[in-house]
């Protein structure tokens, strides 16, 4: 059989990057059990409610829900539970230390296979105002608006 190459994306949060200022982007390995693997196999995820936890110099994915495996047995997983993130010692210190700050908080972005491996892509993040919000939505509209001007000033 041969194996998986390239990237497969499983789950996305884009409330993330609505919600939150992203300041750095991190990749970090997934512990998962059997049937965990072969449920995001299947393409079954949400990130919407995760967050990530330091705990005893150990990083911890939180509120990531993966449905059970529906041909799994007495051993499926609990969906909600703490999965254990994997980094370098220096990458887990330097986030502790930034998350000691105030605002600041990992939240995962992506789920995804990379080589047949899972990975999660965490983001240090900082929560946005409301009016920040606003404000990015009026900025993606303008922009929107523009091109979509630009694109039939060109094809006139």
């Amino acid at each position: 059989m041969a194996k998986d190459t390239g990237r497969k994306l499983v789950a996305s949060n884009r409330k993330a990057r609505h919600d939150y200022i992203i300041e750095d982007v991190f990749e970090a390995g997934v512990m998962l059990t059997g049937t965990e693997v072969k449920a995001l196999r299947a393409g079954r995820a949400s990130l919407v409610d995760g967050w990530c936890e330091v705990d005893g110099h150990e990083l911890w994915l939180q509120g990531v829900h993966i449905p059970e495996y529906s041909q799994g047995t007495w051993t499926n997983h609990a969906p909600r539970r703490k999965r254990k993130l994997l980094l370098h010692r220096e990458e887990i210190d330097r986030l502790e230390a930034k998350t000691r700050e105030k605002g600041q908080t990992i939240v995962p972005l992506a789920l995804y296979f990379l080589d047949g491996r899972a990975k999660v892509e965490i983001a240090l993040a900082r929560g946005k105002r409301e009016y920040d919000k606003r404000q990015a939505l009026r900025e993606r509209q303008d922009n929107l608006e523009a091109d979509r001007a630009m694109r039939e000033k060109r094809d006139r």
